[in-house]
């Protein structure tokens, strides 16, 4: 019945909806003219790129909305403190999406190695491998650099495969990414470090960087991406109940730890080659294989695809739909987003030019979905050196934010771009007192009085 159900709504939604209101086509985060930065281990100064951020273009046809991106995104990336000697580069990305995604009723398709969904500013999302894995045959990590390779070479199924999440940390910038070879990637939730209720990481604290939106628990999640399959990925919190009602809550993963000591088979039984046992070095989460789905029964709880079928803002009619799953702290939570199966007909997205007829879509005419209740988050408030200002959401479209004296001098003034969430002011030049900022877009306008003292 629930299978039946899914399959009438998307048939509705599909019949319904005229293209230009395809969440698929006006989600993306559009610019042609702002570029981005990137930090360097050691130096906390921003330095250019010279590369546009975000989504460059969005076209559609009948049955397809077409994503043109350099896949950088406008907050600054790194410092990656693991070594890594690449940067976010320019991917030269065009992506081919369905409007109209449809369940695979046949064998589920396992997430791969590499890209497996896009977010709304054009980067990549990875699942939760990195390519190291454990070879029984040497009874050592292999794959990845520093490791020999595996078995079969590079991208070969092995019996236990890392999990870059933990395993990876000291590599991920503020926002959570790092890039492989040149592409900037996430392989979980979008949102900064260092606004998790338990921070995890300290690079935040070195370096001035945010993420792609602020967890809002009292709102519903923003879309922030779509899958391979078609299908939409929001973050971490949304409706407690699929039809919804019941108020919002963090939506959570059915996949827990299992209670092993010894790696020698999978949960549902199958006898694989042994992994190391579990200890410190090779704690219990270190492998994906180290979970298993348990099917909580719960409207809240995901299934394991790590998506359910649900209402969402933009998808009134409901939609299956992937989360961003975090733990109560807000810390990421296996399987991140998608995965280890997709829900949908996936394929590789990526493709080398558009060859069917399309609509270029105008974002400028896109309506902003800030309000004067977005929350504003601005600290440390008094301050004598720095200022920062959060928006705790999804931001849309440019900000402008102000700083003015109480004769109404306008003293600093500096921009929120689009896909990032905070901007900052040096305020160790300004004379003591009371200040105000005030944040100005298309249909938003926010004003806070600030103190500066000496």
């Amino acid at each position: 019945m629930k299978y039946l159900l899914h399959a009438l709504i998307l048939f509705l939604f599909a019949g319904t909806a005229s293209a230009q209101d395809n969440p698929a086509i006006y989600s993306w985060l559009q610019n042609t003219t702002e570029t981005g930065s990137y930090y360097m281990a050691g130096n906390s100064t921003e330095i250019e790129n010279n590369i546009l951020v975000n989504c460059q273009q969005v076209a559609f046809s009948d049955d397809y909305a077409y994503v043109t991106t350099t896949g950088v995104p406008s907050y600054p990336t790194g410092p990656f403190q693991d070594g890594n000697p690449s940067q976010a580069a320019d991917q030269e990305a065009i992506y081919q999406f369905p409007l109209f995604p449809q369940e695979n009723e046949g064998t589920p398709i396992e997430t791969n190695a590499g890209s497996i969904g896009i977010f709304i500013n054009g980067v990549s999302l990875y699942d939760y491998r990195d390519g190291v894995a454990w070879n029984p045959e040497t009874n050592a990590l292999c794959g990845g650099p520093g490791n020999p390779p595996c078995p079969g070479g590079m991208g070969t199924a092995q019996a236990w495969n890392r999990d870059a999440i933990p395993a990876e940390l000291p590599g991920f910038d503020c926002a959570k990414g790092h890039p492989a070879m040149g592409n900037y990637h996430h392989h979980q939730n979008p949102s900064a470090f260092n606004l998790d209720i338990t921070v995890v990481s300290d690079v935040c604290d070195l370096y001035a960087a945010d993420g792609l939106y602020a967890i809002d628990e009292n709102s519903h999640s923003p879309l922030v991406g779509f899958a391979y399959d078609g299908f939409p990925i929001y973050g971490a919190y949304g409706f407690a109940n699929a039809d919804g009602t019941g108020g919002i809550t963090r939506i959570k993963s059915g996949y827990s730890l299992r209670n092993i000591t010894e790696r020698t088979e999978y949960a549902d039984g199958t006898d694989v080659d042994n992994g190391p046992d579990v200890d410190n070095t090779y704690y219990l989460g270190y492998f994906r294989e180290d979970y298993e789905y348990i099917d909580n029964g719960a409207d809240d709880y995901l299934d394991e695809h790590n998506g359910r079928f649900c209402v969402t803002p933009e998808y009134p009619e409901g939609i299956y739909a992937y989360f961003c799953t975090v733990d109560e702290n807000w810390n990421s939570s296996y399987p991140y987003a998608v995965g280890p199966t997709f829900y949908g007909q996936a394929e590789n997205r990526s493709v080398a030019s558009i060859n069917e007829e399309v609509t270029i879509y105008d974002g400028s005419n896109a309506i902003a979905t800030l309000t004067k209740a977005t929350s504003v988050n601005i600290f440390p408030n008094p301050s004598s050196e720095i200022i920062a200002i959060q928006v705790e959401e999804l931001v849309t479209e440019n900000l402008q934010v102000a700083l003015f004296d109480l004769k109404g001098r306008q003293v600093a003034t500096h921009a929120i771009t689009a896909g990032s969430t905070i901007a900052y002011f040096d305020v160790q030049t300004l004379y003591a007192g009371t200040y105000i900022v005030v944040i100005t877009g298309k249909e938003f306008t926010y004003s806070e009085e600030i103190i500066i003292h000496r």
